[in-house]
């Protein structure tokens, strides 16, 4: 991976924290992804008319990939209606490098090198741990119901992203690869919701519209630099890259929820800065 790859991986993680925040402070979690699906089906479409499309051996990826996203963002609904988001977040993404890396070896025949499994197994004792001391310093009996959405969506990250891994890379475009992804998973939570609200749809709306939308602008824009990260670089040490995430969130909700940020935050920064060096080693 290069410094360049590494980059714009980790502006990526910024962007896509970003948009999660957006998205969990909007309390009705059934119009904040109708927003955000709507808000990234809308800068698909605007992208398409400048951009080659897919390439054929493409298309049987996005669908499948498109069904696997639909899938993530009702278990991250879910979990984020059962639990904060301090929480969840890091749990949910924190599953995923690790599934990653098996993943990646099982079906695209990317065998991590010693330094970039080194990389990743730090990176992700970071979030995990993280993730494992938020529970048990809560001071409250675990939510286990929201703790398995979590697990689960994490599970769905590792799957899309190993998906997207090889259909960008088929698709001869990655920017027509995003275009066409956006719109086919952005259409269904809309449409989902406009057939659940019905005539109380754009009442309920419109006061989230601006920040629903945005969160649908950054979403486009932060899967938009990973899948080309894809296209340059092995798939586990970008999921793992990616979930640097994880610590944007928490640096997010100290300032902006009013979450501390506390030692074991600081810990596992460390730990991603160390697992980071490593997987840069690597490449």
């Amino acid at each position: 991976m290069t410094p360049t790859v590494a980059a714009a991986v980790l502006i990526a993680a910024v962007t896509h924290a970003s948009w999660n925040a957006i998205a969990h402070g909007i309390k009705d979690q059934l119009l904040a992804f109708t927003l955000v699906g709507g808000g990234g089906a809308v800068c698909g479409a605007a992208l398409l008319p400048f951009v080659a499309a897919p390439a054929a051996g493409a298309w049987p990826y996005l669908v499948f990939s498109a069904v696997l996203h639909v899938v993530y963002q009702a278990l991250l609904m879910r979990s984020f209606s059962l639990g904060d988001f301090g929480q969840m977040y890091p749990i949910a993404r924190g599953t995923a490098p690790l599934a990653v890396t098996a993943l990646a070896a099982v079906f695209a025949g990317e065998f991590a090198g010693g330094w970039q499994l080194a990389g990743v197994a730090v990176a992700s004792a970071g979030l995990v741990g993280l993730a494992v001391w938020g529970i048990r310093g809560s001071g409250a009996r675990p939510q286990w119901a929201a703790i398995g959405a979590a697990v689960a969506t994490g599970l769905a990250i590792a799957a899309y992203t190993v998906v997207d891994g090889l259909g960008v890379r088929a698709s001869g475009s990655p920017l027509g690869y995003i275009g066409w992804l956006m719109i086919l998973e952005g259409v269904v939570i809309p449409a989902w919701a406009l057939t659940a609200r019905r005539g109380r749809f754009l009442a309920e709306i419109r006061p989230f519209a601006a920040r629903g939308l945005l969160g649908g602008l950054l979403s486009v824009f932060a899967y938009g630099l990973v899948l080309w990260a894809q296209t340059k670089a092995a798939l586990a040490p970008i999921a793992a890259l990616r979930e640097s995430s994880i610590l944007v969130g928490a640096a997010i909700g100290a300032l902006f929820m009013k979450e501390r940020f506390g030692t074991p935050r600081i810990v596992a920064a460390a730990l991603m800065v160390a697992g980071i060096g490593l997987m840069l080693h690597s490449g």
